[in-house]
């Protein structure tokens, strides 16, 4: 019994890291209220995640708005781009979906616009994460992004999981409605440490320093 509580027990380690969740929860909620900084609350939320998967986070406070600081400019833009895309997906849903045609030219609409949405969305997935490890302009996050996520579509994929099962848990079965304060307690931070695994064991392969 002893044993359970020393520092370096399961159990200690288990609280530890929920405490660090609750803590990096609390900054990216925080830093993400005025909706323009979500970009660089999302690189700064996986640039923390993924030094802590590494082994390499030293003050979780410090890390996080160091890195919120460093890429916030370029953050802001890309997440600005980011929003500009979801906003044209969705105006191309509502197109579609009020378009008196041909159900057959209907279908291949929403054929490609299926498409369209996956692929943005993997891309997507990697802008940030991408963004928090490499010095790289605009154009070129973007582009890396949409090929990597290709190169590595089974860890997209199972990223896309890790982060989507939560959510459609949440909105669509309303037993569990009330597990959605987990997101206000722990959830983003948790679901960022989950695909830094993912992300560290990938990026390894393409920067020696890493």
């Amino acid at each position: 019994m002893r044993n359970l509580f020393t520092a370096d027990s399961p159990l200690m380690r288990f609280l530890g890291r929920f405490a660090d969740f609750m803590l990096l929860n609390l900054l990216f909620v925080f830093t993400s209220i005025p909706l323009v900084t979500l970009g660089a609350s999302v690189t700064a939320l996986n640039a923390t995640a993924i030094k802590q998967v590494k082994g390499d986070d030293e003050s979780l406070i410090a890390d996080y708005f160091d890195a919120f600081k460093q890429n916030f400019r370029q953050s802001t833009a890309i997440g600005l781009i980011a929003g500009g895309l979801l906003l044209v997906l969705a105006a191309w849903y509502v197109v579609i979906d009020n378009l008196n045609i041909n159900e057959l030219l209907r279908v291949g609409l929403w054929i490609a616009f299926s498409f369209v949405t996956f692929r943005v969305a993997l891309m997507l997935l990697w802008v940030f994460p991408y963004h928090a490890v490499f010095d790289d302009n605009i154009r070129t996050v973007f582009r890396n992004a949409r090929l990597m996520s290709l190169r590595h579509l089974p860890w997209s994929l199972m990223m896309a999981v890790v982060l989507g099962l939560p959510v459609v848990v949440t909105v669509f079965y309303p037993q569990f409605v009330g597990y959605g304060l987990l997101w206000l307690l722990v959830g983003f931070a948790a679901l960022a440490y989950a695909n830094a695994t993912f992300f560290v064991r990938i990026f390894a392969a393409y920067a020696h320093d890493f």
